[in-house]
């Protein structure tokens, strides 16, 4: 049974820091926005931001930036040029293109940043991966192919999917096989790839709204092939909407930390009114929250929040392409405190220190 704790009774929480990076005024490759960024520490030793960036168009990059750090704080960044750009086939439309929203991972037991992206190609957004050992060159994975499942009755490649991210240690999943888990969230609605056909969800499925998913990877598999990591297997549904805040649907944030009492993974939650699945929003509400997951199980909620940890109220939170978001996609350590990278607005980068009650 899953606990629902109010805010101020979770054992975490978070406590902005203010605003790290913001676009550059005569950037043509920053002036929709710098937002949404991975992590990651280099064979420097330095800690980097892999954020958004927007240009004219709605065209999105992924570059990288050293963060600056003064008295233990993330204070600014040092932009160091672009790791990824719409370079495939399947990146790239005849009216859009992109490589949107990474969110990185470091996996010690292979030695790797594993970086799940959104390719926005001809067909609409699609999770990708990519590879690195210096979060510079990046190897593409490509687009993930998901294993079949005849008893979920679904074929998961068929739909929009975003907010991936693989945990950082291997677990023992449900099929007994140590393994690289990753969460996923599937939209259901084909509207916008075929007309008319509406929101199409397996028969099985009674909530509709976009929920977190859980899959796997067999390490063993990996080893063998790192690109075993783009594919996906044994899905199950981790957690749907059922707070407040997540009125609309939900979507995983940063990798998942371990902390004494499991998991701790950060997420958003959407309020509002969606207009279609790739318009640009004006009329919607994101803000970050958070759950507990089993340790050895983390297929299974242990607890989660009934509110927001932190909401869109200040101006550079509330202002921008899309108004009213907190979307938390990072976390790092510094110093022994870690701190939460996340987007604001859809036009700027955020810092919040998390912090143990």
């Amino acid at each position: 049974m899953t606990d629902a704790l109010a805010a101020a009774d979770f054992p975490y929480a978070l406590e902005r820091v203010g605003l790290l990076m913001s676009p550059l005024a005569d950037d043509p490759l920053e002036a929709e926005g710098v937002l949404n960024p991975g992590s990651g520490r280099g064979p420097d030793g330095e800690l980097y931001l892999l954020p958004r960036l927007v240009a004219t168009g709605n065209v999105s990059r992924i570059g990288i930036a050293r963060v600056v750090v003064e008295d233990g704080v993330p204070v600014g960044v040092e932009r160091e040029g672009i790791v990824l750009e719409p370079e495939r086939t399947w990146e790239v439309g005849a009216q859009n293109a992109g490589v949107e929203d990474p969110r990185t991972t470091f996996l010690p037991a292979i030695g790797l940043h594993v970086m799940t992206y959104v390719a926005y190609g001809p067909l609409g957004p699609h999770t990708a991966v990519a590879v690195s050992e210096d979060l510079r060159a990046w190897r593409r994975l490509g687009p993930v192919r998901f294993g079949y499942d005849d008893a979920l009755d679904v074929d998961l490649g068929l739909y929009f999917n975003k907010d991936c991210v693989f945990l950082p240690e291997p677990v023992v999943g449900p099929d007994g096989v140590t393994s690289i888990a990753v969460l996923q969230r599937p939209g259901w609605d084909l509207s916008e790839i075929r007309p008319g056909e509406g929101v199409h969800p397996p028969s099985w499925v009674e909530d509709t709204r976009p929920s977190i998913w859980i899959s796997f990877v067999h390490l063993d598999r990996v080893r063998e092939d790192v690109g075993a990591l783009a594919e996906w297997r044994g899905h199950r549904v981790l957690a749907a909407p059922e707070m407040p805040f997540e009125e609309l649907k939900i979507g995983a944030g940063p990798a998942p930390i371990r902390v004494p009492e499991g998991w701790l993974l950060l997420h958003h939650g959407v309020t509002g009114e969606l207009v279609g699945s790739l318009a640009q929003q004006q009329n919607v509400n994101y803000a970050a929250g958070a759950m507990i997951l089993d340790a050895e199980r983390p297929w299974q909620v242990v607890s989660r929040t009934t509110e927001p940890l932190l909401s869109a109220d200040t101006e550079d939170e509330q202002s921008g392409i899309v108004p009213n978001v907190v979307f938390p996609t990072a976390i790092e350590e510094i110093d022994g405190v870690r701190y939460v990278f996340y987007g604001m607005a859809d036009s700027k980068i955020g810092v919040a220190r998390l912090v143990r009650r």
